[in-house]
């Protein structure tokens, strides 16, 4: 069985976003999706809390799941790690959509500790700002209404300058929209511009070793 997860965050992506983005990735990989949980629960709540999603998980055996991204999980690395350790002990496989990667029991370790890595990163980031929106949220904005449009100029190659044309907008403000949402990676993870192998390393890289600021 195929499940798509969507768990929807004021900050991050909305259920539209994840939705669009998950069924376009499965249809590019020739995924038949079998059941979809939109989770809506508040990301403040504990997994001990999420009594619903982890039936759910626990329920899941050899299956798929395809989520957008670490953060759908949870925000907290501690469930995030409880989770992985649940999905991959029970032998399912997990595709996340905007990084392009996809791990099971047998992934590359380093290619796990990426995953995680990254979620820590946006929230340590967070936490030293102290103030303002998180790394990576979203205010509204005028071109929401066209993100579809915009998906589907991106995944053919279109130039920002060419979709500001087709849309009759100014190109300097979709180029900031395009990168602050960064729909160009997404869209590379969503039609596979790259291999298997370039995303899992592209992953890797961004882990950061810790720093003695002494």
């Amino acid at each position: 069985m195929t499940v798509s997860y969507i768990r929807p965050d004021k900050d991050f992506d909305g259920v539209y976003e994840q939705l669009k983005l998950i069924n376009g990735y499965a249809d590019q990989k020739a995924i038949m999706i079998n059941e979809e949980l939109v989770d809506q629960t508040s990301q403040n709540k504990r997994l001990t809390d999420r009594h619903e999603v982890v039936r759910f998980f626990r329920s899941l055996e050899g299956d798929t799941l395809i989520i957008y991204d670490t953060w759908t999980l949870s925000s907290c690395i501690e469930d995030v790690v409880q989770m992985f350790s649940c999905l991959l002990k029970n032998n399912n496989t997990i595709h996340f959509v905007k990084p392009g990667v996809i791990i099971d029991r047998k992934s590359d370790t380093m290619v796990v500790l990426g995953l995680i890595d990254q979620l820590r990163q946006i929230i340590q980031d967070d936490a030293k700002k102290g103030i303002g929106r998180p790394r990576g949220s979203k205010s509204s904005s005028k071109f929401d209404m066209y993100l579809e449009q915009i998906l589907e100029l991106l995944k053919k190659r279109r130039s920002v300058s060419e979709i500001a044309r087709v849309l009759g907008v100014s190109r300097s403000s979709l180029k900031d929209y395009i990168e602050s949402r960064e729909l160009k990676e997404v869209v590379s993870g969503v039609i596979g511009v790259n291999d298997d192998g370039d995303a899992e390393a592209t992953v890797i890289s961004t882990i950061r070793c810790p720093i003695d600021e002494n």
